[in-house]
């Protein structure tokens, strides 16, 4: 007798394969494995999702090759995941199942924490009155989401953690997601010995084998908290009671390749199907998040407004960078001078990496561009080279303009090397580090980097984004935002929301244990509603005309947006394609409901050689707005040298 397995296989193909299982394999328990499959002339990694001993089909079937596991790596329930991504953004099944599940091919031997990892955070003996009765809400409430406000500092941890020892208790598993790697690392320093090492940890700096054994552990229920950047939202914790997003606010939640998921709808969508319960926090809550807490009650609030560290939040001020002769201005060099004289700490925080980022000549105007992508190259000056941020693409520097020959050229703006040169010649006695893309090349530096700083051999930190995110250092008692305006005038409308949190979340890096922390805030636009309420601390104001800015240009969270990407190496044919999928949806549009709002080069044209045009999509019913774009994409098929991509609530338009 005859069995066939049906195998979900990573392409955009909306179908199921089906091979003949071969006579050796017909006693085995195969769903929930992978198997090597012939597929064209190529071999794929299959997915089996339905073993059955009737087939219709009219062709002649492939045997499954070889199996690539010995027991299950997913259940009933993460197909059921994959079906639900499928639908919601817009891609295969197939697709959807290889972006959960971990990519290796065999066990590999890490424990998921360093043996030589001292776990020296305990539990806290007594919370505060606010802390007390945020968890009590928490566990005592018939909601099931819930949003923890609070400043930087106010122990927005301990309650996490507190919840997550309760629901544990009850015999059920928490996934605990943080937005970035190294915040991975801290969180596991700090609950392992609290949870008996019964954790896993997933994130992409670990090798698919390693992820896929630490997989293994929770599908066998040796595992009662997952910890982890955004894919650990897909963990197959099977009594699942609690699902934790801590700094939810942060892009790094959103994917930026298809399917372009965000972690925070994922888990919105298992806790219901699971009926568990949604934690999430931040001292900045994205927009969204506000609005669903304070316009629509869909989410319940709970205010955590003092720090539990006994400091205060730091005063803050700001320097208008009109007149001033260098990077750091003469206020903050003043400041931290003081600041390194009473042995304390430096944060500086700079959001772009290089020496200088635009080269131009002052004779014709020519700017210095990517050939490959539409951005301007920056000077990196250590390594000697200009180079693309976008597609890696680098070339020597020149000392003349390659239009009209003037050697009256130069570079202007200026990143983090730059400003790493200039505070080594004002202060060339103090221990400077600098953390960027640029320097976390090199595994575990990041780590080395933090470690030394906390440990306070370290006087000045420098650094990115990398700097700024959740991370807890005592003795830092200053910080410098060298340029609050690198992100501000991106043609993005979060433009503004960004730099708000931003600035908000690398001025709660000073102070946290004392009352002397200091920050200045660095800026060409002093009166900007983005620094002006983050130097006063007003949230509730930004957000209030951050909302009415978006009301009245229909953006969200008032507008479901859904953008559409198609990209290819040859201009014309590219264009050509969005314009046949324009008249689509302008044939398919009505009077009301949603309607397609651009149809037009992507704001950076061309990245790694390839053009790009967009679709905007947008309506007010979120299911109207999804329903047309699924129907029009269903009757199109793009040109073979097309691709195509869906973004749902994109986060950038870029």
């Amino acid at each position: 007798m005859a069995f066939y397995a049906d195998v979900l296989l990573d392409l955009p193909l909306k179908q199921r394969f089906t091979y003949l299982i071969p006579e050796e394999l017909q006693d085995a328990l195969l769903f929930g494995r992978r198997a090597v499959v012939p597929f064209g002339t190529r071999e794929l990694t299959g997915y089996i999702v339905d073993v059955r001993d009737e087939d219709d089909s009219l062709f002649e079937l492939k045997e499954l090759k070889r199996m690539i596991d010995s027991e299950p790596v997913f259940t009933n329930k993460t197909v059921e995941l994959a079906q639900w991504i499928s639908r919601f953004y817009l891609c295969s099944e197939g697709e959807a199942i290889s972006l959960i599940i971990p990519g290796g091919r065999r066990d590999s031997a890490y424990s998921g924490l360093e043996q030589d990892e001292e776990f020296s955070f305990g539990r806290i003996d007594r919370l505060s009155a606010e802390q007390e009765a945020a968890l009590s809400t928490i566990l005592n409430s018939d909601e099931t989401i819930f949003y923890l406000h609070g400043v930087t500092g106010s122990g927005k941890s301990e309650v996490y953690l507190r919840s997550a020892e309760a629901v544990i208790a009850e015999g059920k598993g928490v996934i605990y997601l943080v937005p970035e790697i190294t915040l991975t690392h801290q969180l596991a320093a700090l609950v392992a010995g609290r949870f008996e090492n019964r954790v896993a940890i997933l994130h992409s700096a670990l090798t698919p084998s390693q992820r896929l054994k630490q997989w293994r552990r929770i599908i066998k229920g040796e595992v009662d908290l997952v910890i982890g950047a955004r894919s650990a939202v897909f963990a197959p914790v099977e009594n699942l009671g609690l699902i934790i997003i801590d700094e939810e606010h942060e892009n790094s939640y959103k994917s930026g390749n298809t399917p372009r998921y965000h972690a925070r709808q994922v888990a919105q969508h298992r806790i219901r199907k699971e009926g568990a319960r949604l934690i999430m926090g931040s001292a900045t809550p994205s927009l969204e998040a506000y609005y669903l807490m304070h316009k629509t009650k869909t989410i319940v609030p709970l205010s955590l407004t003092k720090r539990v560290a006994g400091g205060v939040m730091p005063k803050i001020e700001v320097v208008n960078l009109l007149g001033e002769k260098r990077t750091i201005s003469e206020r903050l060099a003043c400041l931290m001078k003081e600041t390194l004289r009473a042995k304390k700490q430096v944060i500086l925080f700079l959001n772009r990496r290089g020496f200088s980022y635009f080269f131009h000549c002052q004779s014709c105007g020519f700017e210095l561009r990517c050939p490959h992508c539409d951005v301007s190259l920056t000077y990196h000056k250590q390594r000697g080279k200009l180079a693309c941020h976008y597609c890696g693409y680098t070339r020597r520097p020149i000392t003349s303009c390659p239009e009209c020959s003037s050697l009256d050229v130069g570079y202007s703006g200026y990143g983090t090397q730059m400003v790493e040169e200039e505070v080594r010649s004002l202060f060339p006695f103090a221990r400077l580090e600098r953390l960027d893309t640029d320097t976390a090349q090199k595994k575990g530096h990041i780590q080395s980097v933090l470690e030394r700083f906390k440990n306070g051999e370290t006087d000045i930190l420098l650094g990115t984004q990398m700097v700024a995110k959740g991370l807890n250092f005592p003795h830092v008692e200053l910080v410098g935002i060298v340029l609050a305006d690198s992100g501000m005038h991106i043609p993005d409308f979060r433009a503004q929301e960004r730099t708000f949190s931003l600035l908000v979340q690398v001025s709660g890096r000073a102070g946290r244990y004392t009352d002397k922390g200091r920050v200045v805030i660095q800026t060409f636009h002093p009166t900007n509603p983005a620094i002006v309420h983050a130097l006063s601390g007003d949230l509730t104001s930004f957000y209030e005309g951050e909302l009415t800015a978006r009301k009245e240009t229909n953006f969200p969270p008032y507008t479901r947006l859904i953008n559409i990407t198609l990209r290819g190496r040859n201009r014309e044919k590219v264009a050509a394609e969005a314009e046949k999928l324009a008249a689509l949806f302008s044939q398919a549009t009505k009077t009301k409901g949603p309607r397609l709002l651009v149809s037009s080069e992507c704001p950076i044209e061309k990245i790694a050689s390839n053009w790009r045009y967009h679709l905007l999509i947008g309506g007010e019913s979120a299911a109207q707005t999804h329903h047309l774009v699924s129907t029009v994409l269903g009757s199109y098929t793009p040109s073979g040298s097309v691709y195509v991509e869906v973004d749902i609530d994109p986060l950038s338009l870029m």
